[in-house]
This record gives structure tokens, C-alpha cells and sequence, in this order.
């Protein structure tokens, strides 16, 4: 019987809710302006900390009311304002809230009340934008729609600080892509907001100072333009050096540390300057630390991750301050292991960072490790670090495998590390799972980590051409990106280098001769290049040439030649000159040169070429030709010698490279 009285309460109770906001909004449509302007203030008292009002609110159609009453310019402007409040307040609510007042067009009608000359409705309503904003639901383009909108944002800058501090928010959360830079750039953005970083409020302080991060990332024009800014005397980075001192704020010192970083990594300052080595990295690498929160230390670690990347002293430096790399390991220690009942909100916080901070540890040690040799042992030796690596290749936040896999790829790039940490740790057999039905973005990077493991030194080549990854990488070839394709024939490059035959006999039947044909006419050089060198791996060794060329030597001379003669770089023509060498070394297979005279004109043209490196690559494939030891070389000679390569060889002889003039000499000999 319980349950059928339970029912009819309920209903009672959401009727009961539902007229006490349905009243609300009757209330907005009082003939009376002044019951209006009190129905809007009880609402707004009513929707403080109460999300339930707030959807109720929103349900019943309050929104469109009010901004029907915004917008109104004979409305009293106190009604105004207060509409703008309590919208402000709806907005703070669920992002299903931000949704509903977004659809109901609020960006448009509130940045329309921005031409309002009365300053506290002017606030009310950035109050408001800034607001649905920073919600991550909102379409930041909104803000891009009219092209007067960013112009009069910058004209109401000098307002006050709440129009500062609100603007420069809005702008720091909607300047997301390079399109969003140049615009905010061309508005006269860096003029407008640096005088804010020596304003009295802190709060103005702060998202001047966010707002500069997101300008110039990845910005060469917005950090050039920043390097030669002056604020109160002095430029701009050195503004930015204050504001990482330790008595500052650790958000302060954090923002300002990635400014730097962003403006270092687009070129802007040096890599080896003071400011970089002595301030900026060192304030990351204390942000590492124990001490600060978890969330600081993920941000600290990322940015430090990010600002290193590409320089290999910055990383030596980094490895030795503070003790980085052993400081590092304390990030996979959370959650704690403190007693979930006695604290409750520390494991809580502990699981929501869990996650962020594997993900920042491994790219700060990817980073680390990218480049030196000592730098990839000290972290390879600390605490269990591989076994942590193989245990987030499978974890199931995808960003932590993605950042897993690229320390696994930093780190297979050392000789030694393969051949030891990487093979006592069996390290083939996650990734090898990893590139089972992975998102592109990890295998790209898991399928380059593989083509380390697949080289000749690398004692994890051999378990994995035994789980049959050679189908696999033909079909990464056959991928629409071009960094998959790549990986894919690199992968199978390395694979055929010094194989043996039945190696290069399925490599060839599982990639097919159309697919491998297909891959010498792609767009991208560098697949191009690496199908040549794979071409090239596979014609080595003479029983290898003459049997791969026997079934298919007339699509491969015909690929030579439409190379050779089509527009390319000088290292593919090269590398093209240098698999018919191989060619001409086979016993029968060179024939298939001998017997092509077009070919041998090729040969000639190259072997007179400007370049060193195309006469070099042709000199190797008429040595071969010639060689006195094997069958038929007198006949081959008399050939040459009537097609005038004598000639040439005589010009080779004279030649003021000693690399072309020795071996002709040699060779005429």
C-alpha cells in the first residue's frame, strides 16, 4: 500500500514546486512596471544556490521573458540590470541551463545591451556573458558572429575594472584557434590589455595575464609583437619574470611561466636565455613539487613538458634540477592510500587527479628523455618506471595511454634501452595490443614506437615478426593519414633490413605489388622515401634480388623510370639510383638494365649530372655492371663502351671530388 500513497505525493509535491516558480513567472508579466521590477528581484533571491529553481525557471519560459525586458529601452533601467542578474545567475547553473539560454538567443541580446551608455547595466551584462562563456558548452564563435562586437569589447575596456577583469575573461576562454588570435591581434588587443597588468586589482591582474597566454601559443606574429611590448617602463617579458617570483600568487606564477614558455616555443625568445634557464624552468620544476596542489603540479608538469620539448640543453638542465626525475615518480602514487573512511574528500580529490597526473608525469618524461642517452637511463632506473609505463598502455583513459606510448616511444630511441629495459620488460606485447583498433592519435605514436622495436639491434624484432604484425602494417599503409602510412612502410622497412627471404617474400605478398606501386606515387615525400628504402631493403642479397625482380622486375623498372624521370627532390632520385645498384648487383636481375638501353641513358644522364650525390648513386650501378668476377662482363663492358660511358668515366676520373675521382680511378683500373 506504501507504494500506491507514494505515487499521488509526489505529483503533489512537483505541482506544489512548479506553482511556486509558475508564480515567478506570471510575476514578469504584471501590467505594473513596479511588481514587474519586484517580481525579477524575489526571483533572483529565489535561484541563488538552487539549480532545481533555476531548470524549473527556465522550463516554464522564463528566459525569453526576460530578455524580452532587457532589451527594452524604455524599460526602467534598474529592470534591465536586474534581468541581466538574474540571467547571469540561470547561467550558473547546469550546463543544460547554458544550453537552454544559449538557444534562446541570450550572446546576441546581451552583447546588443553592451551599447547601453549606463555603466552598471554595461557590467551587469558582461557579468553575465563571461558567464555562459566559460561554460564549455558554449559556441565561442558567438563572440566572432558581428565583426563590431571585439572593436566595442576594446572600447569599454577603460570602463572599470569589473569591465577589465570581465572581458579580458571572456576573451581568454573564446580565443581558441589562430583565426581567434588574429582577430583579437588585429583589434589592437596587445595595446589594449598590457597597461592591465600593473592594475591595482589582482583579479584584472590574473585575466590580463591568462588572456596573454592564449594569444600568443603557438603565435609567432602575437610573441614577436610582445617581446618589444613596454608596461610602465618595462618590457613585457620581464613584467611577466615579476610575476613569477615566489611571493606572487602560484596561479600568478604559473600563467606567467607558461607566457614565457609559449612565447620561447614560437620563437620569440631564445631558448638559452636568462629568463627561459633561470627563471622559467626552474619556476615549472618547484611547480612540481610535493608541496603545491595536484592540479598545479599536473599544469606545471605539462607546460615544463611543453617548453623543453624541443631543446636537448633545456632537458639536460631540467633533468639535474631539483631532483626532476625522482620527483616525477611520486606522481603515480595517487590516490593515497589514506583510509577512505577517515578522509573521504582527500580520496575523492586523489581519484579525480589520478588520472591528469600519470598523463603529465609521462609526457614531462617523454619530453625528458627525448634526446639524452643518460637522461632515458636515469628514468628507465626509476622505481619500477617501466613496469608503470606497460601498466598505462592498457589504463582506460585514453590520454594516459597517449602519453604512456609517447615515453615509450621518447625512450626507444635509445640503443641501449632496447636492447635491455625494453626486452627484459617484454615491452613488444602491450604495444602490439595497443594498435588493436586504437584512435589514430595513439597509432601514430604506437606504431612509430613500433618501428624503433622492429630495427636490426632491437632483440624484440624477432617475438613480434612471430605474432604476425606484417599484415597489420600493410594496413596501416593503406590509411588515409599520411603520418600512419608512413609509419606503416617505415615500420616494414626496418622489418626487411638484412631479412631473410621469407621475410621479404611475405612482406611483398601481404602489401601487394599494386599497394607498394601505389606508395612510390605518394603525395607525401616522406612515404615516398621510405617505400624506396624498403624497395631497397628488399633487393639485397643476390638471391633476393634475382627472385623478387624475376616476378616482378617489370613494374619495378617501370617505377625507376617514371621516378627518375618525374619532378623530384635530389635524395629520392638517390635513393631510386641506388635500388637500380642494387638491381645491377644480381646475377640475372641486372640484365633487365642491360637490355633496357632507355635505362642506360638514364644511368648516363646521372652519372654527368651537377650533383655529387646522383653521380655517386650512378656510378655504383655501372660498377656493378661491370664487374670483372661474374659472367658476362666482357660483353657488358663492349656495351658500355659503345654507348659512350667511357667517356664519362674519364670525365668521373678528373673530378675534384676525391669521393667521385678515387673509386673512377679504381674502377678504370
Amino acid at each position: 500500500m506504501a507504494c500506491l500513497l507514494e505515487a499521488p505525493l509526489r505529483i503533489s509535491v512537483l505541482s506544489e514546486v512548479t506553482a511556486t516558480s509558475r508564480h515567478y513567472v506570471d510575476r514578469l508579466f504584471d501590467p505594473d512596471p513596479q511588481k514587474v521590477l519586484q517580481g525579477v528581484i524575489d526571483m533572483k533571491n529565489a535561484v541563488i544556490g538552487n539549480n532545481k529553481q533555476k531548470a524549473n525557471l527556465i522550463v516554464l519560459g522564463a528566459v525569453p521573458r526576460l530578455l524580452y525586458l532587457l532589451q527594452q529601452s524604455s524599460s526602467n533601467l534598474q529592470l534591465r540590470t536586474e534581468c541581466a542578474v538574474v540571467l547571469g545567475s540561470l547561467a550558473m547553473g547546469t550546463e543544460n541551463n547554458i544550453k537552454s539560454l544559449v538557444d534562446c538567443q541570450i550572446i546576441p541580446t546581451l552583447l546588443q545591451g553592451l551599447l547601453c551608455t549606463d555603466l552598471i547595466f554595461i557590467e551587469a551584462c558582461l557579468r553575465c556573458l563571461r558567464t555562459v562563456f566559460i561554460s564549455p558548452v558554449t559556441p565561442v564563435q558567438l563572440l566572432y558572429t558581428d565583426p563590431t562586437v571585439i572593436p566595442h569589447l576594446m572600447s569599454l575596456l577603460s570602463n572599470s575594472q569589473r569591465t577589465q577583469e570581465y572581458i579580458t575573461q571572456i576573451f581568454s576562454h573564446c580565443c581558441k584557434t589562430p583565426e581567434h588570435q588574429t582577430v583579437l591581434f588585429n583589434h589592437g588587443a596587445i595595446q589594449n590589455i598590457s597597461p592591465l597588468l600593473i592594475s591595482p586589482s589582482y583579479k584584472v591582474r590574473m585575466q590580463t595575464l591568462k588572456c596573454f597566454s592564449v594569444l600568443v601559443y603557438e603565435n609567432t606574429q602575437v610573441s614577436m609583437t610582445l617581446v618589444n611590448v613596454l608596461v610602465d617602463g618595462e618590457l613585457l617579458p620581464q613584467v611577466f619574470v615579476k610575476m613569477m617570483q615566489r611571493d606572487q600568487p602560484i596561479e600568478m606564477q604559473l600563467t606567467a611561466a607558461k607566457c614565457l614558455t609559449y612565447m620561447c616555443r614560437a620563437g620569440a625568445i631564445r631558448t638559452d636565455d636568462s629568463c627561459i634557464v633561470l627563471k622559467t624552468l626552474p619556476c615549472l620544476v618547484r611547480m612540481c613539487s610535493k608541496e603545491h596542489l595536484l592540479e598545479e603540479r599536473v599544469e606545471g608538469a605539462e607546460t615544463l613538458a611543453y617548453l623543453m620539448e624541443p631543446d636537448v640543453e633545456l632537458q639536460r638542465i631540467a633533468s639535474t634540477t631539483d631532483h626532476l626525475v625522482s620527483m616525477l615518480a611520486d606522481y603515480f602514487k595517487y590516490p593515497s592510500s589514506v583510509s577512505a573512511i577517515t578522509d573521504i574528500k582527500r580520496l575523492d580529490h586523489d581519484l579525480k587527479h589520478a588520472h591528469e597526473l600519470r598523463q603529465a608525469a609521462f609526457k614531462l618524461y617523454a619530453s625528458l628523455g627525448s634526446n639524452d642517452e643518460d637522461i632515458r637511463k636515469k628514468i628507465t632506473e626509476t622505481e619500477n618506471m617501466m613496469d608503470r609505463i606497460v601498466s598505462g598502455l592498457s589504463e582506460s583513459s585514453i590520454k594516459v595511454r597517449l602519453a604512456a606510448v609517447r615515453c615509450l616511444h621518447s625512450l626507444s630511441r635509445s640503443v641501449q634501452q632496447l636492447r635491455t629495459s625494453f626486452h627484459d620488460h617484454a615491452v613488444w606485447k602491450p604495444l602490439m595490443k595497443l594498435l588493436q583498433n586504437a584512435p589514430d592519435e595513439v597509432l601514430v605514436m604506437a606504431s612509430s614506437t613500433l618501428c624503433n622495436l622492429l630495427l636490426e639491434f632491437s632483440p624484440s624484432k624477432e617475438p613480434i615478426l612471430e605474432s604476425g604484425v606484417i599484415e597489420l602494417l600493410c594496413s596501416l599503409t593503406q590509411r588515409d593519414s599520411p603520418a600512419l602510412r608512413l609509419n606503416g612502410i617505415w615500420a616494414l622497412m626496418n622489418m626487411a633490413f638484412q631479412a631473410d627471404q621469407k621475410v621479404k617474400v611475405e612482406i611483398v605478398r601481404c602489401l601487394g605489388t599494386e599497394q607498394l606501386f601505389r606508395l612510390l606515387s605518394d603525395p607525401d615525400t616522406n612515404v615516398l622515401m621510405k617505400t624506396l628504402g624498403l624497395l631497397r631493403n628488399l633487393l639485397s642479397t643476390r638471391p633476393h634480388i634475382d627472385q623478387i625482380m624475376s616476378s616482378h622486375g617489370k613494374q619495378i623498372m617501370q617505377a625507376v623510370t617514371l621516378i627518375l624521370e618525374a619532378e623530384h627532390t635530389i635524395e629520392v632520385k638517390e635513393q631510386t639510383l641506388c635500388i637500380l645498384a642494387n638491381i645491377a648487383d644480381g646475377n640475372s636481375a641486372k640484365e633487365l638494365i642491360m637490355t633496357n638501353d632507355d635505362m642506360l641513358q638514364k644511368i648516363k644522364y646521372y652519372m654527368g649530372h651537377s650533383n655529387v650525390k646522383l653521380q655517386l648513386a650512378a656510378s655504383f650501378c655501372i660498377t656493378n655492371l661491370i664487374w670483372n668476377e661474374e659472367d658476362g662482363s666482357q660483353e657488358r663492358q663492349d656495351k658500355l663502351r659503345e654507348m659512350g660511358f667511357v667517356d664519362i668515366l674519364h670525365k668521373l676520373t678528373q673530378s675534384s671530388d676525391p669521393n667521385l675521382s678515387d673509386r673512377w680511378v679504381r674502377t678504370a683500373n
